[in-house]
């Protein structure tokens, strides 16, 4: 009993520990490259797009002094 114990352990242990079963990249070398490229490509718009989301891209409309704001 011990020894499947442990035995179950040290499966699941290294099961753990050998990542993903389905590989993410392609194997041939020029499809992978070509992924790897794709993949950067987009995460390095996201700053780009945060700045979009958040409005820090659109000049800033606040004037540096008070207004009055009505009718004189």
């Amino acid at each position: 009993m011990r020894k499947f114990l442990l035995a179950s352990m040290l499966i699941a242990v290294s099961l753990t520990q050998v990542g993903c079963v389905v590989p993410i990249y392609s194997s041939s070398r020029d499809d992978r490259t070509r992924q790897l490229i794709f993949q950067s490509e987009s995460m390095r718009h996201i700053p780009k797009i945060w700045e979009r989301i958040w409005g820090l891209d659109m000049p800033d409309v606040a004037t540096p002094y008070r207004t009055h704001g009505g009718v004189i």
